[in-house]
Formats: structure tokens, C-alpha cells, sequence
């Protein structure tokens, strides 16, 4: 799989309700990628009629929970 690279600089730029494509290209993933971490078990996706969306600060508390610390 190749990265890409994310299209947000930084935090504020970010949308309150990121979409799939978002949250792909935050992440710098393919979108099938993003597809299937939305359909994970704990991660914090909401379906808005056909949409599936991702709360921004509900992406950040996931991701700080799942980060294993770097020394």
C-alpha cells in the first residue's frame, strides 16, 4: 500500500464531521483503507442517513488512546 500525503496542515483546517475521503486523505490512506477502519469495532464513525462521518475531536481521543507511546 502507498501512502499519501495528507492535504491538512494542521488540527483547525480539519472540518467537524470529517467524511471517508477526509479522513483517507487526513490520514494519508487509500479510501478503501478508510472504509474499513469506519467499519472497526470502537472506532467512532456515525451514520447520517447514507453518509458515514467521523466527529473530529471524537478522531483525535482514538487516535490518542491507540498511540503507543515512541521513546
Amino acid at each position: 500500500m502507498q501512502n499519501k500525503k495528507s492535504v491538512f496542515t494542521n488540527y483547525d483546517e480539519l472540518p467537524l464531521l470529517l467524511n471517508v475521503k477526509q479522513l483517507a486523505d487526513l490520514l494519508g490512506v487509500s479510501d478503501s483503507s478508510a472504509y474499513e477502519l469506519v467499519q472497526e469495532d470502537g472506532f467512532p464513525s456515525l451514520r447520517i442517513g447514507k453518509w458515514i462521518v467521523v466527529p473530529k475531536e471524537e478522531l483525535r481521543k482514538w487516535i490518542a488512546t491507540h498511540t503507543k507511546g515512541v521513546t
